[in-house]
């Protein structure tokens, strides 16, 4: 079998100004470098459907959608937050990014490939159950949890989340539940600055101080995870793959190399073959230095698709 690589051109057409950095540009750059090393030859290439109304409610009340609905313009741009924009085909592509993970559940479920990796925007792990912020309108990783949960009937799906930011999102919506367990590790203090301390048994947090770099990261992560994966014996791991942590990134402070990925990557695919028959799933998040991105999700990539 193989790793299904789910890409959309639907998902540049979201564009939240020049200066932005969650820009088009980031999926460009990573599909240009994976025509360039060949990678995107081995391959199962995915153009998602977007997901339905009934899916999204697996986590978002319909209030939430309906008032997302109603802000989206006609034309030009509407502020959701601060940093968080919307236009004519933002709720298109988000929509197409949920129905990816959604769609990535089912063809690892169903055994037509071994891994997928989802290449979408914009991405999802800061948007909580009834909240948009951080870039995020519906929560990717959220929702391929609860498909897992209710339509395939998992008993246990492992959530890992290495973006640099913390998923205040996802805490949100799986806090408490006992069929999850999320893994993160952040930067901290650091946006979203909330959802920090540990609130439920289920949320295992590895908040790192700036300036953190490859032999303490690896030390805390392994330290902090790998256990309380083994033990929990995850049927499925999804991952909230951020790469903002490379220390070319501007966005933080954190001083990660590209090796870094594939070394999380081999530990995580490790987990997935003692306890998921190799099942991962994972979705893009942060990434903001385009060079050190499109390096990072190939090195991510490479290691998935050595699963066999």
């Amino acid at each position: 079998m193989t790793t299904a690589f789910f890409s959309h051109d639907d998902f540049m057409k979201h564009n939240m100004g020049p200066e932005h950095p969650e820009s088009p540009e980031r999926l460009s750059t990573i599909l240009a470098y994976l025509a360039d090393t060949h990678l995107e030859q081995d391959l199962d290439w995915v153009r998602p459907d977007e997901i339905t109304r009934d899916q999204l409610q697996m986590v978002h009340p319909e209030g939430y959608l309906s008032q997302l609905d109603q802000m989206e313009p006609a034309h030009g741009r509407v502020f959701t937050d601060p940093d968080t924009a919307m236009m004519p085909h933002t709720l298109h592509a988000a929509r197409l990014a949920a129905g990816a993970n959604v769609q990535a559940v089912d063809m690892v479920m169903s055994s037509q490939v071994t891994n997928a990796f989802v290449c979408a925007r914009p991405p999802g792990h800061h948007a909580e159950r009834t909240r948009s912020m951080g870039f995020c309108f519906y929560n990717n990783i959220a929702l391929a949890a609860m498909r897992a949960l209710t339509f395939h009937h998992l008993e246990r799906v492992a959530i890992v989340d290495f973006d640099v930011h913390q998923g205040n999102g996802t805490v949100d919506i799986v806090s408490g539940d006992e069929r999850i367990l999320m893994c993160s590790s952040f930067q901290h203090p650091l946006f979203p600055h909330s959802h920090v301390h540990r609130q439920a048994d289920n949320i295992v947090n590895v908040p790192l101080e700036a300036g953190c770099a490859s032999a303490e990261y690896r030390k805390a992560v392994e330290a902090g995870w790998l256990k309380k994966l083994q033990d929990f014996r995850p049927q499925l791991i999804l991952i909230s793959a951020g790469f903002d942590g490379h220390r070319l990134d501007p966005m933080a402070e954190l001083n990660l190399e590209t090796e870094d990925y594939r070394w999380l990557t081999e530990m995580l695919t490790s987990v997935a073959n003692d306890h998921a028959n190799d099942r991962i799933i994972s979705t893009l998040e942060g990434g903001y230095h385009l060079r050190a991105l499109a390096e990072s999700v190939t090195a991510h990539l490479e290691v998935l698709d050595s699963v066999y």
